[in-house]
């Protein structure tokens, strides 16, 4: 068993909590990245973790297994390059996770995978899911793309318990010489599907490779687990034909196994009633809104029947779940009293899902929505779905596209551009290209008690959201 393991790309959300769980496992943990401020940071410093800054072959000297990430250059990196000529062991972020599922990593052979898949919802479910075991003892291992989850300790544990539960991604393992889907590093003995749309065009060149995508993760285990997936979706419907395997499908209609009636939102809970085709489970509450949470919640809430867990049990723990880092995460308030919130949200369908939860839950306030596009290849791609996703929205503040770590600038495709488009469909649309440029007009504007002012974006958009809240205006 590897003793020292060197992660380059450390303060990714993918990579930190792997990097947590491996330093509770036992092993001697360091890792690199470039010197900028992540939301990863804080768990890192909590878990005694100090990245080196930068990249450098001296910082694979003495080390026994190399997780890379699939930015700063994949296998291209020259830590990654270094350890290869060394004959030290490289593994990506993905297939460490299979590794560590499987036991190979742990020389452990009782370890039984959940995986959570999905082209959106997937670090909310598996937060839930993590949360509701671990508030019944079952004390699970969990790796959650994200840095903070108030209901855990950390955003990634290793357990004494024999469940391990992470998100399963579907992109490509390495984007420049292996697209195996990340996912397929995985054989879990539960999977949740959450939905399946074209999130990376940058790997898939059609929602049917998607689709075939997420069929090869599930045959990969269709005579030995159990796949529980989101019914009303019609690409999930699609492998469904093909699927041969044991599946509980839930959702909003009753032709589901599992399904939702009732959701309504009071003050900060959701509430809904799950029912199934012969008895009803009763009303649920969880501290997130908007109806794709409240399906995150009916999957977490099958996945832990099916292991065992009580009804009331869970009823209880799921009750407490608040959210996590950059998922409608509350910021603060403006000095004019304006509730400032943030979102990861970067697809069209999370963009409109969002927005549309925060419309129910605050109906009688304006929003501002501040979205970063992330990714080229996404805002290209997707252009023609992004016009039409902000319609809750009073306001709209485009800023520069953030470029992903794997990609090229694609001079194609810009957010003055998406604006521009925009403004045909939305009355009040602006075009702000930097983030000092949205803090500075804030500061100008007089949104007060009445407004709710959320950026959105998987890109650094984040950042922005303290610089408001402490913003003095004119």
């Amino acid at each position: 068993m590897s003793k020292k393991i060197h992660f380059v790309g450390i303060k990714g959300v993918g990579m930190t909590p792997l990097a947590i769980l491996a330093k509770e496992a036992g092993f001697e943990v360091s890792g690199c990245d470039i010197d900028k401020t992540f939301i990863t940071d804080e768990a890192l410093d909590k878990s005694g973790i100090q990245p080196l800054i930068g990249f450098s072959k001296g910082h694979v000297k003495n080390i026994d297994l190399v997780i890379t990430t699939s930015a700063h250059g994949g296998f291209d990196n020259e830590e990654v390059k270094t350890a290869k000529a060394l004959g030290v062991k490289v593994l990506t972020q993905g297939q460490a996770v299979g590794a560590f599922m499987n036991g190979s990593l742990v020389a452990r052979s009782d370890i039984e995978g959940i995986s959570i898949t999905g082209s959106h919802g997937k670090t909310t479910t598996t937060s839930i899911i993590a949360t509701i075991f671990f508030q019944n003892n079952l004390d699970p291992s969990y790796v959650i793309g994200t840095s903070h989850i108030p209901t855990l300790p950390t955003p990634g544990h290793f357990g004494k318990g024999r469940h391990f539960i992470v998100e399963a991604d579907e992109y490509a393992t390495e984007p420049t010489y292996d697209k195996t889907p990340k996912f397929l590093w995985q054989k879990p003995k539960i999977a949740i599907i959450t939905n399946i749309e074209l999130d990376h065009p940058d790997i898939y060149n059609s929602e049917e490779a998607v689709v075939e995508a997420f069929f090869q993760f599930v045959k990969s285990f269709e005579h030995n687990g159990l796949l529980i997936a989101y019914g009303d979706d019609k690409n999930v419907d699609t492998l469904f034909k093909r699927y041969k395997g044991e599946v509980i499908r839930y959702g909003f209609s009753s032709r589901n196994d599992f399904f939702l009636k009732n959701v309504s939102v009071r003050d900060d809970h959701m509430f809904f009633w799950v029912e199934t085709k012969s008895t009803s489970l009763g009303e649920f509450a969880i501290g997130v809104t908007g109806e794709h949470n409240a399906l995150n919640a009916l999957a977490s809430i099958i996945c832990s029947l099916q292991m065992g867990i009580g009804v009331e049990n869970i009823r209880r723990s799921i009750r407490t779940f608040a959210g996590l880092k950059r998922r409608a995460e509350f910021i603060g308030k403006t000095d004019k009293g304006a509730l400032v919130f943030d979102d990861y949200g970067h697809h069209p369908t999370e963009v409109k899902k969002t927005l549309l939860g925060f419309r129910k839950r605050f109906s009688k306030s304006k929003i501002v929505c501040i979205f970063q596009p992330h990714t080229y290849s996404r805002t290209k791609i997707l252009f023609d779905q992004f016009i039409h996703s902000f319609s809750d929205a009073d306001e709209v503040i485009i800023t520069n596209i953030y470029a992903s770590q794997r990609e090229k600038p694609d001079s194609s495709v810009d957010s003055r551009s998406l604006a521009e488009a925009l403004s045909k469909f939305h009355a009040q649309i602006m075009f702000l290209p930097e983030l000092s440029d949205v803090v500075k007009y804030i500061g100008q504007k007089y949104y007060d008690s009445d407004w709710i002012l959320l950026t959105m974006g998987a890109g650094d958009v984040y950042t922005i959201g303290k610089e408001v809240v402490t913003v003095k205006h004119e």
